[in-house]
């Protein structure tokens, strides 16, 4: 008996609860399914299935098996479109997960786009700050934004982030402007208050003997806030100097609303990273959804347009 066969009447009975819808969806005798599950779960040597004539139910070790066949005939399909005549055709459910801030600006615009390429596919998004434990939770992919702590999953850099100071014109022209960055104490700094993230500070590239160190400051000022959104539209409003992502504020500069200092001691930039559990068999909607992240973060003017 072909075991592909047998995988997909055991997928078809399982999530239809019913040996007769299944065969009926089919169009085959429910004996013809009944001898399949009968055949895999001899092959096996695990009962998958409990059987009684009003119901069907799943056993610990079905429901385990059902996730691995599910995700393995979907690959299938997807191996088996990506070389069909029609082209590439991803499908399936896509879960995934971003920072709040991050996510809604530019992560969330892209979604709907990305499913108009893809019509088979259907998309969870979960934008959160804390961080995910993606296999546990069963997401297929996580945007995030900073260094990568050394961990055993696998991540694509998928564009550059730098970190910068930046205030408006009117608040420059009143206080002046910082010409090093041990001068912010003597302004308005708009900061995350203690609870947040950002608790190593702002942080700066500055000369030391014949080469630079990398030196983390924690400036005050009269207002602070854990939500980096508030923070922005502080700054944006002429309350003070603030230290944001590119990703935040590229538009505001863009347009001079928001005006850089401190450049020539910004900070190396880190990364927008894509993250995934493992790397081994991706399904072709994840390598997908990567690849479309990565083209729209490389576009000229991207950053500056969101």
């Amino acid at each position: 008996m072909d075991k592909l066969k047998q995988l997909e009447s055991f997928v078809s009975v399982a999530t239809r609860g019913s040996l007769t819808a299944a065969a009926n969806a089919e169009g085959v005798a429910p004996a013809i399914m009944g001898r399949r599950l009968d055949g895999l779960e001899e092959r096996l040597g695990v009962k998958l299935l409990v059987r009684t004539t009003r119901r069907i139910s799943l056993t610990h070790e079905g429901t385990a098996f059902l996730e691995d066949c599910q995700r393995l005939l979907t690959d299938i399909a997807n191996a088996e479109a990506s070389v069909s005549a029609g082209g590439v055709k991803a499908s399936g459910h896509l879960r995934i997960t971003a920072p709040a801030g991050f996510g809604r600006r530019h992560v969330a615009p892209l979604v709907p786009r990305f499913r108009e390429l893809h019509a088979d596919v259907t998309i969870s998004l979960n934008l959160s700050d804390r961080v995910v434990d993606l296999a546990g939770e069963g997401f297929d992919c996580a945007v995030r934004v900073g260094d990568m702590p050394d961990s055993s999953l696998v991540s694509v850099r998928l564009a550059d982030n730098r970190r910068l100071c930046v205030a408006t014109p009117t608040y420059l022209k009143q206080h002046g402007t910082p010409a090093h960055p041990h001068d912010l104490s003597k302004f308005d700094c708009l900061t995350m208050s203690s609870d947040a993230s950002q608790t190593r500070g702002w942080a700066f590239r500055v000369p030391k003997g014949n080469g630079h160190e990398l030196v983390h400051l924690k400036p005050g000022g009269p207002l602070n806030c854990s939500d980096g959104q508030v923070l922005h539209d502080w700054c944006v409003a002429g309350y003070g100097i603030a230290w944001r992502s590119t990703w935040e504020v590229a538009a505001e500069v863009a347009t001079g609303a928001l005006v850089p200092v401190l450049e020539d001691f910004a900070a190396p930039p880190n990364g927008i990273y894509a993250v995934f559990p493992h790397a081994k068999h991706l399904p072709l909607r994840v390598r997908l959804w990567v690849d479309f992240l990565k083209h729209h973060f490389g576009e000229s003017g991207f950053w500056q347009a969101q």
